[in-house]
């Protein structure tokens, strides 16, 4: 059984080893060297509560993490504080067994609780699986950079996906924390 939850910094080597084939091998990461625990530890420490970070794990208490999916800010402008970028990786093994899209899932209904009003994912293109599960929870394309990234001996497109998580209000509130709200299941 597939159980989500807020992760802790433990979870940073789980994540880190997660991460790191897509970095070194692979294009939808554009980092080329992959951050070890302590960077991960770090970038989580980063959010300072308000942006959530959240894994799913087999269920088993001393299991192991299957993925992770997070948000961060999408632009250090202060007018950008209601929209956040995501980012979702699931473990090989977990691959096309449903952890990304609960997670996903899981990750936009927490945003929403917050209170942001706009997701934006990036992703290298092509990347028809990501494509489909941005799309299967709520995102919409908004736009594509062409040959944005050069990696691996390539040049890389990347698109832009848009999710509105809620109706802009005028004045917006401030979203709340993700130390207040926790990982949010509709």
């Amino acid at each position: 059984m597939i159980a989500l939850r807020a992760a802790t910094p433990d979870d940073a080597a789980a994540i880190a080893a997660i991460y790191a084939p897509h970095v070194l091998a692979g294009t939808v990461s554009f980092e080329t060297d992959a951050p070890d625990a302590r960077a991960m530890r770090t970038r989580m420490a980063a959010s300072a509560g308000l942006f959530p970070w959240i894994v799913a794990t087999n269920g088993d208490p001393t299991g192991g993490v299957l993925g992770y999916a997070y948000a961060t800010r999408f632009s250090e402008r202060d007018a950008y504080r209601w929209v956040v970028e995501t980012s979702i990786y699931v473990a090989d093994v977990a691959q096309r067994q449903g952890v990304g899209r609960l997670l996903y899932e899981a990750l936009v209904d927490t945003l929403r609780a917050q209170g942001f009003a706009q997701a934006i994912g990036r992703i290298a293109l092509p990347n028809n699986q990501s494509i489909a599960l941005h799309e299967s929870v709520g995102f919409r394309r908004a736009g594509v950079f062409r040959q944005i990234g050069y990696k691996h001996g390539q040049w890389i497109d990347v698109g832009y996906w848009q999710c509105s998580l809620a109706e802009p209000q005028t004045p917006p509130a401030a979203p709340r924390r993700f130390a207040d709200t926790g990982v949010v299941r509709d």
